[in-house]
């Protein structure tokens, strides 16, 4: 009895990474239901967006080119609704940045900490209860 309790819980767990694994940015939409090509170039140009090229891929409209303020950007569109799936900003160091929404890099200029005691020069925080 319990080799088949084992073997069930390894069976639904190998069942639930599958899953897990899945793309969600694949999109899934009948050729018969896809807009043109001249579509997709009509809305990547009503963005600001210069488009060098527009390709499919996992079953999406892929657009490559440049953004209004000249940076490389890479987006997957529905085929059907034109919709954006994903959004990244190309860059030299090749990490996404997707809807340009991660920007991890530390504040530029000078930032004045908060005036609430807690960060004050040459002394140690204090616990209040």
């Amino acid at each position: 009895m319990k080799k088949y309790l084992i073997a069930t819980t390894l069976l639904l767990g190998l069942g639930a990474t599958g899953v897990a694994l899945a793309d969600d940015d694949d999109c899934r939409v009948p050729m018969a239901d896809w807009q043109p090509r001249e579509a997709v170039q009509q809305m990547a140009e009503a963005q600001g967006w210069a488009v060098r090229r527009i390709k499919t891929d996992d079953g999406c409209y892929e657009i490559k080119g440049r953004d209004a303020s000249g940076r490389e950007i890479e987006v997957k569109v529905d085929p059907a609704t034109l919709a954006i799936v994903e959004f990244e900003y190309e860059d030299d160091d090749d990490d996404d940045d997707d809807y340009g929404q991660r920007n991890n890099a530390a504040p530029t200029g000078t930032v004045e900490p908060p005036a609430n005691g807690l960060f004050t020069p040459g002394t140690a925080p204090v616990v209040q209860q």
